[in-house]
Parts: structure tokens; sequence; C-alpha cells
């Protein structure tokens, strides 16, 4: 795993001062602490920090096979037999690594190569000959490519956000869309930032930037598809299941430094610890996180999964009100992230890399199998909206939706006023504001009428609703995984998982999102998915003769932070400090009496806005951040 950097001259090839380009991987050594390498030609630069994995001694980057170079993070799992295949075709290799494939690869096939790569990965393969420079980035985005066109008329690009602001040419101007976006979910979405003219590379896609002609869009070069059906029993689409899973986890194992995998107890965790401990001759290294509160601790069935498969197993107890590492996170996102659940998989990514510099982790099922409860609902709500015109859903859901008393406490069965207004929607409007957070007309209260008016009509929902209404999909329940696994699943969980491992050097691979599982999922009839309100129900069957009944079929917790208690407890001051914040008023966003008023809400018990305050307290340590 690595950080990479450079810059690249569309147009004249301007020369590319070296040391520039070391200080934008200077600001990635934490992704790279094994060495780092420059290189420079006319109009372009590349930069590379290492993490070795694979090949320890060998495989320097920047990497060069006649005209093409190549700066590259991430692993390719199959390299073994691309080598094989690409020596059969008359390749010759210099070293043992992966890196080189790309080299050979690209100079057999082009931009074929990517659809013959099984991994994670983001590079960028200069080709001197056709004047020309290649970005590309993994199917499902693990791994980060940010990119931005400069004053100069140059492309810089970088793994993180932090490298491009160390280019003095970048000017630091938010990107008040990128606002929007972030109150309503909780994160920058995948094609967007916080910085002005900085976008990223969204996942599956590549662009070829050639000198002489103007930047391109980025092109699709691959995406899941729902259209499609697999036939077949349930036995024969069990084991179909479990192949694809076993293999996943196999071909991650692959390292020449330690390895292990986060193991929490839950099915995906467990399912990956099964599945490596089948494979492996030794004993399997997991780590476990606990909490010092009994209702959110998991240590006790991490525990048993550890005895069943007689792995190496560590556990620690953290806290659950760790507020200190709130600057760490803002410091390692760079861009503002609200998903609290970053403090404690930070902290489970620190605890292993105390034995291991790789570690499995079992993200991504959820997504590709329909883990999530809200799948559940969107697709009995669904349901019912095709029974009924839409005007009357609109005129009779909407007005009992309006009149009935407001109840977040409860449950989400128990909330007639989120379902009743959620019917009267369409599909994909409601299940964008059910994966949101701060909901529009939240939104229209806290932000100004000039920043309203500098929206222009931007709204965050509609990201949603074009994914789900353009989804490759059959059905509600393939249209709510499609969005998933486009928008929430690269901006949240991947970049959430990308940040806090790298913070502390550690590789995180995701067995469950092998691509080839994740197109088989998408094969799979829904009832096999989603069956009678049971999420992964074809996964689990497939998973009983490894794990027990209780692990299987227990109600998912997932890591929990305490945020609603924070802000009426340690984090109180802070809370009532936002409405008085310099960097909150001097940007003319928000109406300041607006966030007076949540804060003290929440702090009296008349509300519960906790998430919606912690948005605002990662907006503003990140907003001070960025732009002063």
């Amino acid at each position: 795993m690595c950080g990479i950097a450079g810059i690249f001259h569309p147009g004249t090839p301007k020369p590319v001062d070296p040391v520039r380009i070391r200080a934008m991987i200077a600001t990635l050594s934490h992704r790279g602490p094994d060495g780092d390498g420059v290189w420079t030609a006319a109009g372009v630069g590349l930069g590379h920090r290492r993490l070795s994995i694979i090949d320890l001694e060998g495989s320097p980057q920047p990497m060069h096979d006649g005209a093409l170079s190549v700066t590259y993070n991430g692993e390719i799992y199959n390299f073994a037999e691309l080598r094989a295949e690409l020596a059969a075709r008359g390749a010759r290799f210099r070293t043992v690594g992966d890196t080189e494939v790309l080299l050979h690869g690209w100079r057999a096939w082009g931009a074929g190569l990517l659809a013959r790569l099984n991994g994670m990965f983001a590079f960028a393969l200069h080709d001197a000959e056709a004047g020309a420079l290649v970005l590309a980035r993994d199917r499902l985005g693990v791994k980060p490519l940010h990119y931005v066109e400069l004053a100069d008329g140059s492309i810089a690009f970088a793994s993180e956000l932090k490298a491009l602001l160390a280019h003095p040419l970048l000017r630091r101007a938010a990107d008040l869309t990128a606002v929007e976006d972030y109150l309503a979910y909780g994160y920058v979405p995948d094609d967007a930032c916080m910085v002005a003219g900085v976008r990223k590379l969204p996942a599956g896609h590549l662009m070829v930037l050639r000198r002489g002609h103007a930047v391109p869009r980025p092109t699709q070069w691959w995406d899941v598809s729902f259209a499609n059906r697999a036939t077949g029993s349930v036995r024969q689409m069990q084991g179909e299941l479990l192949d694809r899973m076993r293999e996943g986890v196999r071909s991650r194992m692959v390292a020449d430094v330690p390895l292990g995998a986060f193991l929490s107890g839950g099915v995906d965790s467990s399912a990956v610890v099964a599945l490596m401990a089948e494979a492996s001759a030794q004993a399997v290294k997991t780590c476990t996180i606990g909490f010092d509160e009994a209702g959110h601790d998991e240590r006790s069935h991490a525990a048993a999964i550890a005895r069943r498969f007689t792995t190496d197993h560590h556990a620690q107890v953290v806290g659950a009100d760790d507020v200190a590492l709130i600057d760490t996170l803002v410091q390692h996102f760079d861009e503002p992230f609200a998903d609290a659940s970053a403090l404690a998989t930070y902290q489970v990514c620190a605890l292993a890399r105390q034995r291991v510099t790789v570690a499995l982790s079992g993200d991504g099922a959820d997504e590709a199998l329909a883990g999530y409860r809200r799948y559940k609902f969107q697709v009995a709500e669904e349901r019912v909206r095709g029974l009924l015109p839409t005007m009357w859903r609109q005129r009779g859901f909407g007005t009992l939706g309006r009149y009935f008393p407001k109840a977040d406490w409860a449950p989400r069965p128990l909330r007639a006023k989120t379902t009743l207004l959620a019917l009267a929607m369409d599909g994909g409007e409601a299940y964008a504001r059910a994966v949101g957070i701060t909901p529009p007309e939240r939104r229209d209260r806290l932000f100004t009428v000039e920043a309203r008016r500098a929206l222009g009509g931007h709204r965050a929902e509609d990201r949603y609703v074009a994914a789900m209404r353009d989804a490759p999909a059959r059905d509600a329940l393939d249209r709510a995984q499609y969005a998933d696994i486009k928008i929430w699943l690269p901006g949240d969980i991947l970049t959430k998982v990308d940040r806090t491992s790298m913070a502390v050097s550690l590789e995180a691979r995701e067995p469950l999102l092998d691509h080839r599982l994740v197109s088989f999922a998408a094969t799979l009839p829904a009832a096999m998915r989603l069956h009678r309100g049971q999420g992964k129900w074809l996964m689990k069957r497939s998973l009983e003769p490894y794990l027990p009944h209780d692990i299987l079929y227990r109600p998912k917790m997932g890591f929990v932070t305490p945020i609603a208690a924070w802000f009426r407890g340690p984090l109180r001051a802070e809370a009532e400090g936002l409405a008085t914040s310099r960097f909150l008023t001097e940007t003319g966003w928000f109406e300041m009496g607006e966030v007076r008023r949540l804060a003290a809400d929440h702090a009296s018990g008349r509300a519960d806005h906790g998430r919606t305050l912690w948005q605002l307290l990662m907006l503003e340590r990140s907003g001070r951040r960025l732009f002063g």
C-alpha cells in the first residue's frame, strides 16, 4: 500500500520541479513509511511513497520500462497469473512484484488491461511515445485518487487531498455544493470535493490526458449490473457464492509481511476469519476492540470465533468516549467526515498494526448482499407505492405525515411520521432521505438566503435519485443496492477504512468486495439476498457449516459512538461554541441563530440533534485546516 502524487502538463511540456513533487509526497509519509521516489521528465513528474508488502527489497517506484513509467497504489491479487501470461507473450520481468505487471500489461493490452486486473488500485501511467498520462482507479473505489487542473494548465493528482494542498498554485476556495452534499450524507461524495476545482476520479473510471488535447471527462470502464438473474437451485447458488467468497479471501492472503484480520464477532468478519483459517497452515492473527459499555461490547462473540478457529487472538478495551481522536481524524481525512464509527475503526487499525502490516476486513458484504435493515423498509415501502396512484399517495400519506407527531426516539418501524412522509415520495427521493443525516428541511433552515441562492438549485438527494432511476436493475432492492455501491460504499465505507488504516501505515484488504463476488451477488434473485426480512440470507445459509447459529443470526451491532451523549457531556461546550465559531460565521453559509438553537435544544433534551451537531463540529474543524 502506498501514496502517489504527480504533475502533468497536457499543453506545453513545461519542466516539472522535483522539489515540488517531493513536497507533495512528503505529506503522504503515513501511507508509505518504507521509502520514496521521484521521477521527472519534460512535462511530467511522478512521486511515490512505499509501504512494502510484496517484493520487499525490489520493485522501486516510480517504475520504468522503455517509454512507460508508472506510480501505483494498491495490490493486484492475480499478478502471478498475469505475469505468466505476459511472459509467454515475450515480456521480460526484472522484479517479482505486481507493479511491473502494469507496465507490460499496458503495452500488451492498453486499456484492456484494467478488465484483467483483480485488485484494489489507483495508478498514473505515463507513455512518453504517446505523450499521454493515464489515471485509473479500481472498480469499487477501494483506493483513492484526487486530481485538479491548476492555473498554469497542469494537472496535479494525488492519493489524498493534503498532497494537492502542498502545491502552491492550488487556490483554497470552498465548493458550497460539497457542503450541501456533506450535510445531507455526512461525507463528501466520491466524485466531489470540498475544495473547489478538485475532483476524485470516480470508482471504475479512467482518464487519459493527451498532450495537445483538452482535459477529457473520466470514462467508466466498469459497472456492476443487477439487470440479469442467475438460475439454479438454492444449493447450487450457495455453493457458487461460497466458492467466490473463498477465492476472494485466498487471493488476498498473499503478502511478504505479517498478515491478519479484523474480528468483530459479526457475520462478515467471522466469515473472513473462517475462510482464512481454512486456507492457512498457521494460526490466523486476529484482533478485536471492545468498548467499556456492555451493550456495545462484542468481545465475547469475537472470542468465541477465535476459539472455534484457534486464531492467535488479541483484544483490547477502548473508551467509547475518546474525543481526543477527533483532531487525528480531521488531519487524516482532510475533508469533513461525520461517520462517527471512524473513531473505532481507527482504534482497531492501530491495534492491528502492533502485530501485522496487512489486515483483512469484512467490509462490503452489506452492500453486495443486502445486509442493511434499510433495504427491508425500502422494499416494503416500494410495494405500497406500487399499489396506489401517485396523487393519492401524495395527498393521503403526505397530509397524514405532516400532522402526525414526530418520534425520533422510537425504532424506525414505530416512526409513523417518517414512514408516512416516505410513502408520499418517489422511491429514490425517500431512499436518499433514509440514508441521509440532515434532511432538506433542516438544511434549508441552516443555510442563509445567500447560500441557498449560491447553490443554484443543487440538491444532495438528486445524486441518489439519478443513480436509482438509471440503475441497471430489475426491482426496488436492486436499485437501492446499486445506489449504495456507487455512492455510499466509496464515499463513506471505503474512505473510512482507507484513511484510518493508512493513518497507521496498515494495509486493509476487503475480500468480500472481490469484483467477481460482487458481480455474482448482483445476479442473485432478490429473495436470495433479502428473504422474509433477513438480509444476506444466502450468504448466511452458505456459512452455516462454518459459523454458529447465534453468530449468523444475532442482530447486527457494529461500532456505536455515543455522540448524542457527548454533546450533553464532554462536548457540550464545543456544541455551544459552534454558534460563535469564527470560521462558520465568516463563511456566511449558516444562520448562526439556528445553529445556536440546535445546540440548546439538544443540551436540554428537547430534541436529539447529535448527528447534525457532529457534522457541524467536523465541518468546523476540517474547514479551519483547509481554509484557515
